[in-house]
């Protein structure tokens, strides 16, 4: 099983980034990053991946994943109406902030804790599962001080159980890891224009045809594969914000409508206007 090397763009100089409603139900994303995660999604019933622990979940999840640990999406294969949200924390968080701090001993445990991988259950995954879901809802300010709450919550806790006996080792080294970052970072930075394999190699000081193999044996993926996958995901955002199809295969460095319309489909099952409309129906279907 490949595994990718996710880049999430810092773009504040806080901790805490909030995913809300992520939708990758249609992608099998086996992926790992530096920041801790802390998941909730509901209303699914699915297959919880976290490392070497392959389980199930039923109606909802509440896990602490810890750094760099591969995991699955969680909503991979949901076919029904669900929720989720995502808290991702930089590393950051517990080098500079809980180490120092007395008072965030119980947290700097909790995560100590999560490199087992830690699911959360009973009251505590309800309670704490509803206060993710409002936390879109909220000021910098005021998600940064319910962030904490919620980790401090979950530090007391007894309802729980670990993934892992052990703490978790990612295999791939520190070298190999800022190499497909640095990747993953160029392909953020350049996807809206054309982007030649050869410019990529250059970053790894590969020939082309070396770089190709590398990715192909390091991700189980071409680089061709994984770039639109990335530009679709892209896609989808900007559908959801309201651009049109043509709009929006331009904006994602497609420059062909009708491939832009294939690679859509091919990917999500469903051709860009499918997928909009979807999307506004459930939505007038929730109000």
């Amino acid at each position: 099983m490949k595994i990718q090397l996710e880049t999430i763009a810092p773009n504040t100089k806080s901790p805490f980034r909030l995913l809300h409603l992520p939708r990758l139900n249609h992608l099998f994303y086996w992926h790992f990053h530096p920041e801790y995660e802390l998941v909730y999604i509901e209303g699914a019933s699915a297959t919880r991946h976290v490392g070497n622990s392959i389980s199930n979940f039923e109606d909802s999840d509440l896990v602490f994943i810890g750094s760099n640990i591969p995991h699955l999406n969680f909503d991979y294969g949901v076919k029904t109406d669900y929720i989720k949200d995502v808290l991702h924390i930089k590393p950051s968080f517990k080098e500079q902030m809980l180490a120092d701090i007395p008072e965030f001993s119980l947290i700097d445990t909790l995560f100590e804790k999560s490199k087992h991988g830690i699911v959360f259950t009973g009251e505590t995954k309800k309670h704490i599962g509803k206060r993710l879901k409002e936390l879109h809802l909220l000021s910098a300010f005021d998600l940064f001080m319910e962030s904490i709450q919620i980790l401090k919550e979950l530090a007391n806790s007894n309802e729980f159980f670990l993934l892992h006996d052990y703490p978790f080792v990612n295999r791939y080294r520190k070298k190999e890891q800022d190499r497909l970052r640095n990747i993953h970072e160029f392909v953020d930075r350049s996807y809206q224009r054309r982007i030649e394999v050869f410019e990529v190699a250059q970053l790894c000081n590969l020939s082309k045809e070396a770089f190709c193999r590398y990715f192909k044996k390091t991700t189980g993926n071409t680089f061709t594969s994984f770039l639109n996958q990335y530009r679709i995901s892209q896609a989808k955002r900007l559908l959801l914000m309201g651009k049109n199809v043509g709009e929006t295969c331009y904006e994602c460095g497609f420059e062909s409508l009708s491939y832009f319309n294939r690679t859509f489909k091919k990917i999500s099952g469903e051709n860009p206007s499918e997928f909009k409309r979807q999307y506004q129906v459930n939505l007038k279907m929730k109000k």
